[in-house]
């Protein structure tokens, strides 16, 4: 066990004005299991280079291990894995990695594959058991969760459960709460340590929030009341002193010094009120602060004519021409949202793409109402560039509402200038998502939409979902999305 610690870190990009982290200190141990959590374009990904060494900063980082980044780069991916295994951790037996990759519940045959021909899946789990092999290092785990079924994500966890001395960033709230034992929160105006998992700190975040917002008005309200006591009190006691003036001359002279004395005493009265005020006003200025206001998205979705919008009847879809799961038969009724479930390369986003009219060879019956009004969310970013002002033009949607629904996303007056393709990539989905609700529809398909987005957004379009119920067919591997938005699930079953 040792410590890392981070004192006064400074850090801002390159012609950058404003900072990105600014007098940061905390200290962790290296036995900690810790979850890192906040909203896209807060710098989590930048705070993990920072601690590897990547970026100059000002500060210290003080620490007695090495960081080690996920994910690994790989240069030559046709490289047997074994041989990449080896490059990463020369001096460790094949049957320790062997040993590791039982405990995720994985072949040893991958480790004699090329590399390029195993699955997303199957490369996270071999990168992230070489790291782990490493003596004295401390594992920064970036989003290792996104595009992983729910089964390979179990895995994952069950893994990550029994192991220690990391940091890992992820959206994937019950993913968080099985794994971490600690959070760090890259908050509005500071970074904090948390003492349990994501639902605790959420817990104390509301708790904090709530006394906060009460704190907050009830210091609106008293210093409202204190100024209109100082203002009246300073009024009186000018009155006071004019009327000194206005005595007559007979016992003149104490008339005078009593009113004086009356007018100082009013005076000294209105400048304590005004100290009170002043109190008031810094306290009030550090409420707030660490509040992220997560506005109401809006969903207005189109009504149809017919009930059933799509119905399929002992639907399978085919890779050269064998099937890829088995027959499975289900209707999109107005106000359904289904969820399609099933492991990685079991046809799900196939199914989407067949409602949506791409050529993917099938058999068994699909029919889709005529003239169907249908938003889609493409798993890809790739393709987007440009302005967010130009994008709304092609999409050929309203640019106010667009750009309202991200501004309640998170984005900033600088997000706004900057090109899609250097944004994050969990920016570059809220574009797809807040295009998505731009947009009126009779039926909203979405192929996770959900990676890379944040766990705020992520709150957000849950609510706005359940609170507008659009009919929605939907691919997702967030559990805690499913369980919470979805009335009926598909699960692909593979052949």
């Amino acid at each position: 066990m040792s410590l890392i610690d981070v004192n006064n870190l400074n850090f801002k990009y390159e012609g950058s004005i404003q900072n990105v982290f600014e007098n940061v200190s905390f200290s962790i141990d290296t036995d900690w299991k810790l979850g890192l959590i906040g909203r896209n374009g807060k710098g989590k990904t930048t705070f993990l280079r920072l601690l590897k060494g990547d970026y100059e900063y000002t500060g210290k980082i003080s620490k007695s291990i090495e960081f080690d980044y996920f994910p690994y780069e790989v240069e030559n991916k046709q490289m047997q894995t074994i041989d990449i295994v080896h490059e990463i951790i020369p001096n460790t037996d094949d049957w320790e990695i062997v040993k590791e990759l039982n405990l995720l519940k994985t072949d040893s045959e991958v480790l004699y594959r090329s590399f390029d021909t195993l699955s997303g899946g199957e490369q996270i789990k071999i990168l992230l058991v070489s790291l782990f092999l490493k003596e004295n290092n401390f594992l920064l785990i970036d989003e290792p969760t996104n595009h992983l079924d729910s089964q390979t994500r179990e895995n994952l966890a069950e893994y990550l459960n029994k192991k220690k001395g990391f940091i890992l960033v992820s959206h994937d709230r019950n993913f968080l709460d099985r794994v971490v034992d600690h959070i760090i929160s890259i908050n509005n105006t500071n970074i904090e340590v948390q003492k349990g998992n994501f639902s605790s700190w959420k817990d104390n975040k509301d708790a904090r929030d709530n006394f906060e917002f009460t704190q907050n008005e009830k210091l609106r309200k008293d210093i409202n009341r204190l100024e209109i006591a100082a203002k009246n009190t300073e009024n009186w006691s000018n009155k006071i002193e004019k009327s000194k003036y206005n005595t007559n001359n007979s016992g003149s002279s104490i008339d005078r010094g009593y009113v004086g004395h009356q007018s100082a005493k009013m005076m000294k009265k209105s400048k304590v009120i005004e100290k009170r005020v002043e109190k008031a006003i810094d306290e009030k200025s550090n409420l707030l602060n660490n509040i992220d206001r997560s506005d109401d998205l809006k969903i207005v979705p189109l009504n149809c004519n017919k009930n059933t919008l799509i119905m399929a009847h002992d639907l399978q879809i085919k890779y050269n021409n064998k099937n890829i799961f088995n027959k499975i038969s289900f209707e999109i009724q107005n106000g359904d949202r289904i969820a399609i479930i099933g492991k990685n390369g079991a046809g799900k986003s196939s199914i989407l793409k067949l409602i949506l009219g791409y050529d993917v060879p099938y058999g068994g019956e699909m029919k889709i109402a005529n003239d169907l009004k249908i938003s889609y969310v493409s798993q890809s970013t790739e393709e987007l560039e440009g302005t967010l002002k130009n994008f709304a033009y092609q999409m050929k949607i309203d640019e106010s509402i667009f750009k309202a629904m991200l501004s309640k996303m998170g984005f900033s007056s600088l997000d706004f200038n900057t090109d899609i393709k250097k944004m994050s990539e969990g920016q570059k989905k809220k574009v797809l998502i807040a295009k998505s609700i731009s947009e009126m529809a009779n039926i909203y398909i979405w192929d996770e939409p959900l990676n890379y987005i944040d766990i705020i957004t992520r709150i957000q379009i849950e609510e706005a979902i359940l609170k507008y119920k659009p009919t929605m067919i939907f691919v997702e591997h967030d559990e805690t999305f499913i369980k919470n938005v979805a009335t009926k699930i598909i699960n692909l079953e593979s052949i």
